[in-house]
């Protein structure tokens, strides 16, 4: 049987929200279940730099989603699941593909450039607050997906030019030193549903607009009550496709609940019924993995101890790559 090394980043920068569950985590978790599939799950620490320069919010992010994973049943013994900061060879591969990787196509990073715009939209010098941390980015991501050789990187369409970049840096270096790098390719799911925040823009900490996965019930509840919806009266049908509160019915509820759900916008159920009920369902739900989440944020050695173990089970296979990777461009013993 043939098995494909599968690898998923989290950047660790605020804290997991129902978005990131429907999205990225569910998914990511089902496919570290399959027989065909070796997964690499890492906490993508050293690109929170990039976004925050809290020292304790990137901790204190990073323990958050560490636990967050392993609460909703990511099983360490099944995947590879580590921390970034703890592979160091991670780092010395991204200076050594920094040393080869095009500077024209760190240009069309669209980080970068929507940097750049915004800066000379507001009339400053067009790199006025960009660090090279941001500009190079795509190199550490480049470095963490070719380490391990990653056959396929899940992603969102407006990410795909993420894995398409490392793919050209390999194939660049490839043809420079030798076949050392599989060419990664990314996945794009569309059966992955994209969660509406409260505001109806995409569920998204840059937007402000999320509803955290692990707050207190009453948390829960007030971030469901704040979802936007139109002015229409309990009585008045409602049109359950251009709703937020039924997109995120439907991402925790089976087929036969979807169908209850939508015949009742269809009779004009109430926005406060509507909401109540997507609360007590999301609730359920989440209150199990919500006390395990608990256990394990009181348990900082637990958590410690999984990713140190992660990160010991890799580091002989990342040494190794990178041990080629030094013979190839000539950073030898001279013995």
């Amino acid at each position: 049987m043939n098995v494909t090394r599968v690898l998923t980043g989290i950047t660790t920068t605020g804290t997991p929200h129902l978005g990131n569950l429907v999205g990225a985590i569910r998914p990511a978790i089902a496919a570290s279940k399959r027989a065909d599939v070796d997964a690499y799950l890492f906490l993508a620490d050293l690109h929170a730099l990039i976004k925050s320069s809290d020292p304790l919010a990137v901790a204190q992010s990073s323990r958050e989603i560490a636990a967050t994973w392993l609460a909703l049943g990511l099983d360490p013994a099944q995947v590879h699941f580590y921390r970034q900061s703890d592979i160091p060879e991670i780092t010395e591969l991204s200076w050594v593909l920094t040393c080869n990787a095009a500077k024209g196509l760190m240009n069309r990073a669209h980080a970068y450039k929507a940097a750049v715009h915004a800066n000379q939209d507001a009339g400053e010098d067009p790199d006025f607050g960009i660090t090279m941390g941001l500009f190079s980015y795509p190199v550490l991501m480049a470095a963490d997906i070719l380490i391990f050789n990653a056959h396929e990187v899940p992603v969102g369409r407006d990410q795909i030019q993420h894995v398409e970049m490392a793919r050209d840096i390999a194939q660049r270096f490839n043809h420079n030193f030798g076949d050392i790098f599989t060419l990664p390719k990314a996945v794009v799911d569309d059966n992955v549903s994209v969660l509406q925040g409260l505001d109806g823009r995409k569920m998204s900490k840059s937007y402000g607009n999320t509803i955290p996965l692990f707050g207190t019930e009453k948390q829960l509840k007030k971030g469901i009550n704040k979802i936007k919806t139109n002015l229409l009266e309990p009585g008045e049908a409602k049109d359950p496709h251009d709703s937020t509160v039924f997109q995120l019915w439907c991402a925790f509820a089976d087929e036969a609940e979807r169908e209850f759900m939508r015949q009742a916008f269809l009779d004009g159920i109430g926005w406060g019924e509507a909401k109540t009920q997507l609360f007590e369902r999301v609730n359920d739900e989440l209150a199990p993995a919500r006390e395990r989440y608990r256990q394990l944020i009181d348990d900082p050695q637990q958590l410690e101890a999984i990713l140190q173990a992660g990160a010991e089970r890799l580091r002989p296979h990342s040494a190794t790559l990178l041990a080629r990777v030094r013979d190839a461009v000539g950073l030898r013993p001279y013995a």
